[in-house]
C-alpha cells in the first residue's frame, strides 16, 4: 500500500480514512455515536458487528458512507479490531479512526487528526484530550494527556497516555507490529501502543477530540480485574528501571487491583477535576 498522500477534492478529503468502530449490540449507541461526526468531507465507516443479537444495522447518517463487516460468532473486542484492521487493509485505507459505541466525536476530529500524520509521518498513534462523561451526558472530568512522543512513552505505565476510542492510527504501522492481539485481554490497546512505540512515536493533539461515555457495564468496569493483570504484565514485559513514572505506575496498578471500582472512580473524579481548575 501506497504511503505516498494522494489529491483529494475538498468534499473528499478523509478519502483515506475509515472510522474503526466494533460493535456487540447496542444498535441505539452506534446510531448516537455516528451521528455525533461533524466534518466538511465524507465519512467512511467500517463498523465490525461482533456476533450482535439481532445484527447491527447500518443507519442512514448524511455525509457518511457505512460498511458493516459481520464476525459471526462473538468473539471479544480483540478479534473484532483485528478484523477491523485487516478489512481497512483490504479496502486500502490508510488512517482508522478509533471510536467505541456511545462516544461521540468533537467536530472535525477525523481532518485535525488526519492533517497531523501526514504532516509527522513517524508517528503511528495520535491522539485527542477527552471529555469523560455520564451515561446521561454529565460532564465527570477530563483527561488531557502529554502531547509531545517523548512524555507519552516516559509516561505510559503512570496515567492514561494514550485514549484508545480517540486515537487515529496508521493502518500500515498496526499490521507491522502484528494487529491487535488477544494475548492482554481487555488491555489490547495498551499491547498494540506498546509494541507501535518500539519503532513509532505516538503523541496527542491538545483539543478536545471525543467525548467518552462512562459505561458502568463496559469493559473497564466488567472486565476490570482483567485488564488490571493483563496490564501488570505489560509493565513486566517493558519496565524500565531507569525511568521512576515505570516503578509509580507499577504501584498505582497493585493499588488499583485491591482498590473497589467505585472507590476508584471517586478518586479519579476528584484528581482530574483538582487539575481541571
Amino acid at each position: 500500500m501506497t504511503t505516498s498522500s494522494p489529491h483529494f477534492t475538498p468534499s473528499d478529503a478523509l478519502a483515506d480514512v475509515a472510522v474503526l468502530m466494533p460493535a456487540y449490540n447496542g444498535q441505539a449507541d452506534v446510531e448516537r455515536t455516528l451521528a455525533s461526526f461533524a466534518e466538511n468531507a465524507r465519512v467512511r465507516v467500517v463498523i465490525v458487528d461482533d456476533g450482535s443479537t439481532p445484527p447491527i444495522v447500518a443507519p442512514n447518517v448524511p455525509n457518511m458512507d457505512i460498511e458493516i463487516v459481520r464476525v459471526p460468532q462473538n468473539g471479544g473486542i480483540e478479534r473484532a479490531l483485528q478484523a477491523g484492521i485487516e478489512a481497512l487493509a483490504e479496502r486500502g485505507y490508510r488512517y482508522a479512526a478509533r471510536i467505541d459505541a456511545g462516544d461521540l466525536a468533537a467536530p472535525g476530529r477525523l481532518a485535525k487528526q488526519r492533517a497531523y500524520l501526514e504532516a509527522h509521518p513517524n508517528v503511528a498513534g495520535l491522539g485527542m484530550w477527552t471529555q469523560v462523561v455520564s451515561r446521561t451526558g454529565a460532564p465527570l472530568f477530563s483527561l488531557r494527556p502529554a502531547t509531545d512522543p517523548a512524555s507519552v512513552r516516559r509516561l505510559r505505565f503512570f496515567r492514561t497516555s494514550l485514549v484508545h476510542p480517540a486515537m487515529m492510527l496508521r493502518v500500515d504501522a498496526v499490521r507491522a507490529v502484528g494487529n491487535y492481539r488477544v494475548a492482554y485481554r481487555a488491555a489490547e490497546d495498551l499491547d498494540l501502543f506498546l509494541r507501535l512505540m518500539e519503532r513509532y512515536d505516538c503523541a496527542n493533539l491538545p483539543e478536545l477530540g471525543l467525548y467518552y461515555e462512562l459505561n458502568e457495564g463496559g469493559i473497564s468496569a466488567t472486565k476490570r480485574r482483567r485488564q488490571i493483570v493483563s496490564t501488570l504484565k505489560l509493565q513486566w514485559r517493558y519496565f524500565n528501571a531507569c525511568n521512576v513514572y515505570d516503578w509509580l505506575g507499577l504501584a498505582k496498578n497493585l493499588l488499583h487491583l485491591v482498590t473497589p471500582y467505585t472507590a476508584l472512580q471517586k478518586i479519579k473524579r476528584t484528581v482530574f477535576a483538582s487539575h481541571a481548575t
